[in-house]
């Protein structure tokens, strides 16, 4: 089995507002498990008569949406549009728990989030969290799913494609900070874990649906707890009031209302961590002895034209980021991989976790074309042309899949 460079999603209550520079410090830099729960189909919401999203998700915008489940809503491909940063209307949700009560957003100052594994461990405030530091981070969101429908052996799980990713703007504290308010991180300590604070149903082990989620400890560098995301509260629906957020790292590691980061010299032994977001082959089960969904590889993907266009000049656009690692390029290809043009960037460069809307200018004949990307980061790691086939179709980069039929005519 290849190794694969070891995501929950998502938004606050409105459209992404504009970033502040003066006020802020902008850094550059399981279905399964559900089912055997028996919470398949458990909403954090009702729907409202007629409408087409859930009530919880009521304000995102439903024509830029494919709705999956009530715990689960893509962004379309062609909603990507030519900026950096997703509308919060537009992204995507994937939740693995329904929310806590809407009560927990009454009083989000008073949000407590317990630290431990540290040597003077205590419980802080959302107000106290406030007081020790405060930075905004760019990074991609992307659920471990992510590219899943393109798996031929039929995966499990929501069947995304390319709609189970953003880039978001993340505001908080940096927990290094955290840390180091509380004396520094114990000896012995080799993970950083994650709980949150949904509701667990009554008469279920705890331990077998609860979101607690082990990263290495490396990860602190980059760790953070948020509040605010788009320039706007973090809202219930995506995680407030408080967020754990490891930019370069899949959702799932994303925990949302964190209640507690504990400094572990092992992993959780929760099943989403012991057994789920697991790589392994076709029909094998998941075991802690796996690769775990962590670091996010390098990777792109058209976005623009993806069925039809007419001859002449034709813009291909796309997105790319480099995962955990900053992205040196990308190129496009109208052949479907033959040969290679490089395409060039749009917008500002936010940092090594953000991605990067990318350009193509060509000219185009009557016919069928094969669009695909293939992006390569700063440390020369090319996205690789087939994807690596495991169990629950996880971790897929793969410019092949991700390629679109264009006909021009």
């Amino acid at each position: 089995m290849s190794e694969f460079p070891h995501h929950q999603a998502e938004t606050p209550s409105g459209a992404a507002g504009p970033l502040n520079p003066e006020r802020r410090q902008l850094l550059l830099g399981g279905a399964g498990l559900l089912a055997g729960a028996g919470l398949v189909g458990l909403s954090p919401r009702a729907w409202a008569q007629g409408s087409p999203l859930p009530d919880y998700v009521g304000w995102k915008n439903a024509d830029a949406l494919i709705v999956h489940s009530a715990n689960t809503l893509e962004t379309k491909r062609d909603a990507i549009g030519r900026g950096v940063l997703t509308p919060s209307d537009q992204l995507f949700v994937r939740n693995n728990l329904p929310a806590p009560d809407a009560g927990i957003m009454q009083d989000i100052e008073g949000w407590e989030v317990n630290i431990a594994g540290v040597n003077h461990p205590r419980a802080l405030t959302l107000a106290e969290l406030k007081r020790i530091g405060v930075e905004t981070v760019v990074s991609v969101l992307q659920c471990s799913g992510n590219g899943r429908a393109f798996f031929p052996h039929g995966a499990s799980g929501t069947p995304w494609t390319t709609g189970a990713a953003g880039c978001v703007a993340w505001t908080g504290v940096p927990l290094r900070e955290v840390v180091r308010e509380l004396g520094g991180v114990a000896e012995g300590m080799n993970y950083l874990t994650g709980t949150g604070g949904e509701t667990i149903p009554a008469g279920l082990d705890p331990k077998t649906v609860m979101v607690e989620r082990s990263v290495p400890l490396a990860a602190l560098e980059q760790a953070m707890l948020v509040w605010e995301m788009n320039d706007e509260p973090l809202s219930l629906a995506h995680g407030g009031p408080v967020r754990l957020v490891i930019p370069g790292y899949y959702g799932v590691n994303n925990v949302k209302y964190v209640r507690q980061v504990a400094f572990t010299a092992g992993q959780t032994d929760a099943a989403i961590q012991a057994t789920g977001y697991r790589v392994r082959e076709v029909g094998v089960s998941g075991s802690p002895d796996q690769p775990s969904m962590w670091e996010m590889p390098v990777k792109s993907w058209v976005t623009s034209p993806l069925a039809s266009a007419s001859p002449g000049r034709t813009l291909i656009y796309g997105v790319a980021f480099g995962g955990v690692h900053g992205l040196a390029g990308v190129e496009v290809s109208v052949d479907g991989g033959s040969r290679w043009a490089e395409a060039r960037f749009l917008g500002p460069d936010l940092g090594r976790f953000a991605w990067r809307p990318f350009v193509l200018a060509t000219e185009l004949a009557p016919g069928e074309y094969r669009l695909v990307s293939r992006a390569t980061d700063d440390q020369g790691q090319v996205q690789p042309e087939e994807r690596v086939d495991n169990e629950r179709g996880y971790g897929h980069n793969g410019w092949k899949d991700h390629g679109v039929t264009l006909t021009v005519a």
